[in-house]
């Protein structure tokens, strides 16, 4: 919590600063560039465990700098992945970027709180912009992103690293094929035990909670294996067994979605145990993935026992490779802001249909 409360600190200070004379930003990619280079914002768990080891097996982009409010994260950084001193930056200085030719991307892995700032301010730097999941806290903030995204003419692209994943899509083209007929109804769980007590995950005003974190695997796989945007959500509970802990957020979100032609879809979300399946149903058959978020592992069957399960070496370098690609072609995103946006409309919903106890409309 010292770390994460010095950089919330440093962000608004900095972030009431206006950009210093000079830096003029650069916003198109350079020609001829093979790789792109990134620097990660936060170095906590997910930056230095999984994007960084990730980010040394991709082929398009590498890790080329740094942000980090922990002097001793930063010496560490530099002499294990060699980076040059330019390219590392506090939060005080994260501005300056805009000046720096080897970064291309800026990846935000901050707590969901500290996104819509972050990515506004990459933006503005004219630098291209990837943002892990949740996108934001509110519909609102993810807007914001995405229009300071587009008003600074970069690219925006949400971690949602399943979108990449091939087992994930092949059941995205089930919904188009239909090989088991229409679809009836689908089910989504996800979960693991936390037992944080300081985590931001445990803190409402930095987006914790287990429905932002945990909830928008299971939400989004609804969408995405369904084929279909959700019209309501017909009902939601929160609730918690460690009040000591999960006082300020929910420690477990279950919810009902109504999609147009009399599909329902149920998702279920905890920090209080671990879970971690997806199953449709249609006319003719089911088919499903468990587990269906892991890492790695992710496979699946259906009904007439086929199996689901290719493999990649690494999902946050095919994830961080996909992207880099698209940018380098200018193509479009794979999982541009506004699919983020379409979970946090529908997680704000979910949220209200259980403090009211009743059901929301998305229409």
């Amino acid at each position: 919590m010292k770390r994460r409360n010095f950089i919330k600190t440093a962000g608004m200070a900095a972030g009431s600063m206006t950009m210093a004379p000079g830096l003029m930003p650069n916003i198109l990619i350079p020609r001829n560039k093979e790789k792109l280079g990134v620097a990660l914002v936060g170095l906590g768990y997910y930056s230095t465990d999984i994007l960084a080891p990730a980010l040394q097996l991709t082929q398009h982009c590498m890790l080329n700098g740094i942000v980090t409010g922990t002097p001793s994260k930063a010496e560490t950084w530099k002499a294990k992945y060699k980076l040059a001193d330019k390219n590392i930056y506090d939060y005080t200085r994260f501005d300056e970027i805009a000046n720096n030719p080897d970064i291309d991307v800026i990846y935000i892995v901050l707590p969901p709180s500290m996104h819509e700032e972050y990515v506004i301010r990459a933006a503005k730097a004219g630098k291209q912009v990837w943002c892990e999941k949740p996108m934001a806290v509110t519909a609102a903030e993810c807007q914001a992103m995405i229009d300071a995204c587009k008003k600074n003419k970069v690219s925006l692209s949400i971690g949602y690293r399943m979108h990449h994943e091939p087992n994930t899509r092949e059941i995205m083209q089930y919904t188009r094929t239909l090989p088991y007929g229409p679809i009836k109804d689908a089910y989504a769980e996800a979960g693991y035990r936390d037992g944080r007590t300081t985590h931001w995950k445990q803190i409402k005003k930095m987006g914790g909670g287990c429905m932002l974190d945990m909830g928008v695997y299971p939400l989004n796989a609804l969408r995405y294996s369904t084929g279909k945007e959700p019209l309501a959500v017909l009902s939601a509970k929160a609730s918690t067994t460690r009040p000591e802990i999960y006082h300020e957020v929910e420690e477990t979100m279950e919810f009902t979605l109504e999609f147009p032609g009399g599909v329902t879809g149920k998702g279920l979300a905890s920090f209080g145990k671990g879970m971690n399946s997806l199953q449709v149903n249609g006319e003719k058959g089911w088919y499903k993935l468990e587990p269906f978020q892991a890492y790695n592992g992710v496979k699946g069957m259906t009904s007439d026992g086929k199996t689901l399960n290719k493999t990649i070496n690494n999902q946050q370098a095919k994830q961080m490779d996909d992207d880099a690609h698209s940018i380098i072609n200018k193509k479009p995103m794979l999982v541009p802001g506004e699919e983020g946006l379409k979970d946090i409309r529908i997680v704000e919903a979910i949220k209200l249909a259980a403090k009211e106890g009743k059901s929301v409309s998305l229409r």
